[in-house]
């Protein structure tokens, strides 16, 4: 539990509840439906610690966008006051429990307060104009003058942001490669577990039946790509080290993340793909074969 920061957004769950928050407001999704997704009161659905982290972060969100009231701040206090989360820090250190300690406090005197500023939604600008696009096969030199490739999976954007999703194949040639020969080649994904039937996991990710059928037995799980994303300003600094050299069109279903990684420099695509069976065997990762995920 406590292997969050002491922050209010600071964790999985306070960052699931405001940006969840934020993106209805942004959306503009009335206030109705804001407090309908995400009520202030939900305890049965939290242990103590877990409650106050959702209680805080959710009403952090409430008075940026002006929805605080003195009801909601008497019952944020409430929660407060039992010190679920300063007791958890204290476990590991009385300098955590100070810190938490610190940071409600401030929270409180915060939220007390009139927002005179309420946040307006925000219009997040979308990219058009892609370096790469989506399905694209490119190619690229290491140090030693050796080819390697990798495919543009996806292009993800979210809240401002543009991510290519590259995903490693297991190309390694002092020849570039060609559209044909990356189609022959393997690429890097992982399996993961379910608690589905198999006919649930097939509604949920369509075309994981070729995944089970290479894999053989009876097996039951997700499948997901080794995920390499690249942020497109960054991209741009270091776009000339990539050559597209042709194009491939992976199943959609298939389309999941197995593991996500960024890379900000192309040095440190140098660095991981310079050793690639390294990466594969410290993380686990499992090559399958390109031609069995193409649509027909």
């Amino acid at each position: 539990m406590a292997t969050d920061g002491t922050k209010i957004i600071d964790g999985d769950t306070a960052h699931d509840t405001y940006w969840g928050i934020m993106d209805l407001y942004d959306s503009e999704a009335k206030s109705e439906m804001i407090l309908n997704e995400f009520p202030l009161e939900q305890p049965d659905y939290f242990d103590a610690f877990d409650n106050e982290i959702y209680v805080t972060s959710c009403g952090l969100a409430y008075w940026e966008i002006g929805l605080m009231t003195p009801e909601r701040v008497k019952y944020i206090e409430n929660v407060i006051a039992k010190d679920a989360c300063v007791n958890e820090w204290r476990k590991l250190s009385e300098k955590e429990g100070k810190s938490r300690k610190s940071v409600l406090t401030r929270f409180l005197n915060k939220i007390k307060k009139e927002n005179v500023k309420v946040r307006k939604p925000k219009k997040y600008r979308k990219i058009s104009n892609f370096i790469f696009n989506e399905n694209d096969i490119l190619s690229f030199k290491l140090k030693d003058n050796s080819y390697r490739s990798l495919i543009c999976m996806k292009i993800d954007q979210y809240r401002g942001n543009c991510n290519y999703w590259f995903v490693p194949t297991v190309y390694e040639s002092s020849e570039k490669p060609t559209e044909k020969s990356i189609t022959k080649e393997m690429i890097l994904g992982r399996t993961i577990g379910t608690g589905y039937d198999k006919e649930t996991t097939r509604q949920e990710q369509p075309g994981i039946e070729i995944i089970w059928d290479y894999v053989g037995g009876n097996p039951k799980f997700f499948f997901g790509f080794v995920i390499d994303a690249v942020e497109h300003r960054d991209l741009l600094n270091f776009k000339d080290s990539f050559e597209k050299i042709g194009s491939v069109k992976i199943i959609d279903g298939l389309k999941k993340t197995g593991s996500f990684g960024y890379s900000e420099n192309f040095e440190r695509f140098e660095e991981k793909y310079a050793d690639l069976d390294k990466q594969i065997s410290i993380f686990g990762y499992k090559k399958y074969p390109i031609d069995i995920m193409v649509k027909k």
